[in-house]
């Protein structure tokens, strides 16, 4: 066990991830990378409610702000939080090619089931239909030329997650949690998830660590203060950021505004995990060569 504290690890080498899955009979089956896409990270929570799509969107828009080309595809079909948080909610457009034709906002591209049938329609659909929307947002969009390309996926460790995990070659999984036991015992199902599927984990994302309040600036601990810097340093995972209870940061995402013009302090995190992402790869690129 290191001795050292969560946020200060290095980013630990992942595995490396295959460029296959196996099919039936343990037949290898070659995954099917997005065209133009130099780097899928996918952004998981073992359940609802922890932020997931928060950090997803602003790591985006951070990236987007470094100067990579970064897309964004919201992959939760039953609650796509995308169009909401990026304040747009025009249906995507159809391209003379038939693909789909990808939303823009302060220049971050994205894809959103939300952005194919209306906002308050419900998808009441079962597996197959699952993986087949989830794949259309795939490979049937014009994402271009990407550097990266956030993968916001649904809570639990169902259908849409094995059928990104199967047939993407992804590059590295962030897992978000809130600090309590009963959000970090479904982090630990994610995370199974992924090292069970050979998918490299780059770390975890504490949120909603501490409540900060907005008169006196006094912190308080609502969901407790070690749960989340306990399991990181239990699990070998690098601790990437912490992020604070702020009215700022959903008053960001209701209004579909991006966090810097509400908080740059805030804003100034999300940047910084930004950098910590594209370091790693990065450094990982220096290595191979």
């Amino acid at each position: 066990m290191s001795s050292t504290s969560p946020g200060d690890q290095p980013f630990l080498t992942p595995p490396v991830a295959s460029a296959y899955t196996r099919g039936p009979y343990g037949l290898k089956i070659a995954k099917r990378p997005i065209p133009g896409v130099k780097h899928i990270v996918v952004v998981a929570s073992g359940k609802g409610g922890v932020g997931k799509s928060t950090v997803a969107t602003n790591l985006a828009l951070g990236l987007s702000e470094q100067g990579f080309k970064a897309g964004l595809l919201d992959a939760d079909i039953y609650g796509p939080s995308a169009p909401t948080m990026l304040g747009v909610h025009q249906i995507m457009q159809v391209d003379q090619n038939d693909k789909l034709i990808p939303a823009e906002n302060n220049g971050l591209i994205f894809a959103s089931f939300g952005l194919l049938m209306g906002g308050k329609e419900a998808a009441i659909w079962r597996g197959p239909m699952l993986s087949k929307a989830v794949l259309q947002l795939c490979y049937e969009v014009c994402w271009g030329e990407l550097d990266f390309l956030i993968v916001d996926l649904p809570p639990g460790t169902g259908d849409v997650q094995l059928t990104l995990l199967e047939r993407l070659p992804i590059s590295g999984a962030i897992i978000v949690s809130t600090p309590q036991d009963v959000a970090l015992i479904d982090a630990e199902k994610a995370l199974s998830m992924f090292r069970r599927l050979a998918t490299p984990v780059l770390g975890m994302v504490a949120n909603m660590l501490g409540h900060q309040c907005s008169n006196c600036g006094h912190n308080e601990a609502i969901f407790g203060e070690q749960g989340a810097a306990n399991f990181a340093i239990r699990r070998d995972l690098p601790l990437l950021m912490s992020i604070p209870l702020k009215g700022a940061i959903r008053q960001a995402a209701d209004s579909g505004q991006p966090l810097w013009l509400h908080d740059q302090e805030s804003a100034q995190l999300f940047n910084h995990l930004a950098q910590k992402i594209s370091a790693f790869f990065h450094q990982s690129s220096d290595k191979n060569a």
